[in-house]
C-alpha cells in the first residue's frame, strides 16, 4: 500500500507499518540472539527494532529510495547500536580470547594445519569442556560484522541514510574493485576452515539462518552452533591479522 509521506501518516497507517515489518524485526532480532549480552533481552532487540522502524518512519522522504530498505537499515542499525552501547566486555574474558587466538596461531603455524578443537585446549591447558564454555563465554565479545554496513544505521550525525542507499544501476569500478578483492580474500580464509565451520557461516551469513535453525539442519544443540560460531570467527580473525 503506497502511503504519502509528505502529509504525515495517521496512526492507523503507522500501525500498518509496524504490522508489515514485525515478522522482519522478529527474525533480525532472533539472528542477533548469539550477541545478546545478559543485561538484554530479545523482547528488548525487538522493541529497539520497532524503535528504529518508526525512526526510519519519521525521516523517510518518498522518492530517494525505497522505504523497505531505509527501514530495514534503521531496525538493524538501531539494534546493532544497542547491543555496542552495552557490549562491555570483562578484561578477563578479552584475556582468554587473545589466548585463544595465540593458540591457534602457534598450532597452525606448528602443524601446517587448523588445529583440532582438543589440540588447542590442550595448549591452554584445559579440558574440552572447559574449552567449550570459554567460547560460550566469548560469544558475545568476538564479532566479525559479515553484516554491518558501512552506511551509519543508527545515528544522527549529519548522515542521511537515504543518500548511502546503493543505485542498483551505479557502477563505480573502484569500489566494485575494492569490494571483490575484500570477497576473494575472505572466500580463501573461510575455504580453509574445518567443513563443520565453512557450513555453519554459510547457513548463518548466506543463506541467513538463525543459530537455532542451523542447530536443527547439522544436528547440533544451539549452544554448539554458538561455540562453533565463535570458533569460526577467531580462526578467521587470526588469519586476517596474519596477512595484514
Amino acid at each position: 500500500m503506497p502511503y504519502d509521506f509528505s502529509k504525515g501518516l495517521s496512526e492507523e497507517e503507522k500501525e500498518e507499518i509496524i504490522r508489515e515489518f514485525l515478522p522482519y524485526i522478529k527474525y533480525t532480532a532472533s539472528r542477533l540472539l548469539w550477541r545478546l549480552p545478559p543485561q538484554l533481552t530479545i523482547d528488548d532487540l525487538i522493541s529497539t527494532g520497532l524503535i528504529g522502524l518508526m525512526d526510519a518512519v519519521e525521516k523517510y522522504e518518498t522518492g530517494k529510495g525505497k522505504l523497505k530498505t531505509y527501514a530495514e537499515f534503521r531496525i538493524k542499525g538501531a539494534m546493532l547500536d544497542e547491543l555496542r552501547a552495552v557490549d562491555w566486555v570483562p578484561r578477563s574474558t578479552k584475556k582468554k580470547v587473545s589466548e585463544i587466538k595465540a593458540a591457534h596461531n602457534r598450532l597452525e603455524k606448528e602443524l601446517g594445519r587448523m588445529p583440532e578443537d582438543e589440540e588447542v585446549a590442550g595448549v591452554l591447558e584445559l579440558t574440552l569442556d572447559e574449552y567449550y564454555k570459554t567460547l560460550q563465554e566469548a560469544s558475545g565479545s568476538i564479532s566479525f560484522r559479515f553484516e554491518d554496513f558501512e552506511a551509519n544505521g543508527g545515528t544522527d550525525e549529519g548522515l542521511n541514510i537515504l543518500e548511502c542507499i546503493p543505485d542498483p544501476q551505479a557502477r563505480d569500478p573502484l569500489s566494485l574493485l575494492e569490494d571483490e578483492t575484500r570477497r576473494a580474500l575472505l572466500a580463501r580464509l573461510i575455504d580453509l576452515l574445518p567443513e563443520k565451520e565453512k557450513l555453519l557461516l554459510s547457513l548463518y551469513y548466506w543463506e541467513e539462518m538463525t543459530m537455532k535453525e542451523i542447530g536443527k539442519v547439522m544436528n547440533l544443540t544451539e549452544g554448539r552452533v554458538c561455540q562453533l560460531h565463535t570458533q569460526a570467527l577467531i580462526r578467521l580473525k587470526t588469519k586476517l591479522e596474519n596477512t595484514a
